[in-house]
């Protein structure tokens, strides 16, 4: 029996189970499941991400015997867009658990015009772009953390990126957020995730971490929202 946890009219899960797309992240075991990511497109002509997971649980202490941590993402996804933190939109997520195993779809629309932060600084950004594009990840970041959420998966492969050259504003969004969870305090959720960051931030500066560090310290201290 299905288990949905998306509200709102949507297709039943058997129709997103049996959907078939260009395969964009093979099955791969984990969780001691296989978790893959397919691309489509939807009937209005957008992108859509279809995660597609079978026996991929986590388990916690709400969760002894294991919950599809796909759920936990869809929570996640409408919880960080309720913090108005730019996530892919949410069009469908259910699982069922058949014959003793997990069966779990998560839909997402692509984010189109945006790629990750590894491929955009391998392009070419005047030093305006670039000082926008930290000062709102670093916005972002602390809207999340404010919020007591921590992304617990922030690699800059997770982090996305729009600009354009005939204008200065940049969108950043995240995603991935299967192991997102809310922390009692942000600090905890801060201390995470910009450490986690600072490992894998190899396509960034010194110069700039030093700046997103200054910009993100001055959004967590503001009394307004980030």
């Amino acid at each position: 029996m299905p288990v949905s946890a998306c509200s709102g009219p949507a297709r039943p899960f058997i129709h997103w189970w049996n959907t078939r797309g260009e395969w964009v992240e093979a099955p791969n075991v984990r969780r001691g499941g296989n978790s893959g990511v397919q691309l489509l497109r939807g009937e209005t002509g957008s992108l859509l991400y279809v995660k597609r997971q079978t026996g991929h649980v986590h388990r916690s202490l709400r969760h002894p015997f294991g919950r599809p941590t796909v759920l936990r993402e869809a929570e996640a996804l409408r919880a960080l867009a309720t913090l108005e933190v730019p996530v892919p939109t949410l069009t469908y997520c259910g699982a069922r658990n058949q014959d003793g195993q997990w069966q779990a779809i998560l839909v997402t629309e692509a984010l189109e015009g945006y790629i990750n932060l590894d491929a955009w600084y391998r392009q070419p950004h005047d030093p305006a772009t670039r000082a926008a594009m930290l000062r709102e990840l670093a916005r972002t970041l602390a809207r999340m953390h404010r919020g007591h959420w921590q992304h617990g998966c922030l690699y800059p492969k997770h982090i996305f990126v729009r600009s354009t050259e005939n204008s200065a504003a940049v969108d950043v969004a995240l995603l991935d957020l299967e192991k997102a969870r809310r922390r009692l305090l942000p600090r905890l959720a801060s201390r995470h995730d910009l450490a986690q960051l600072d490992r894998h931030r190899s396509p960034m500066p010194d110069a700039d971490w030093r700046d997103l560090l200054g910009h993100y310290q001055r959004a967590m201290a503001s009394r307004s929202p980030p």
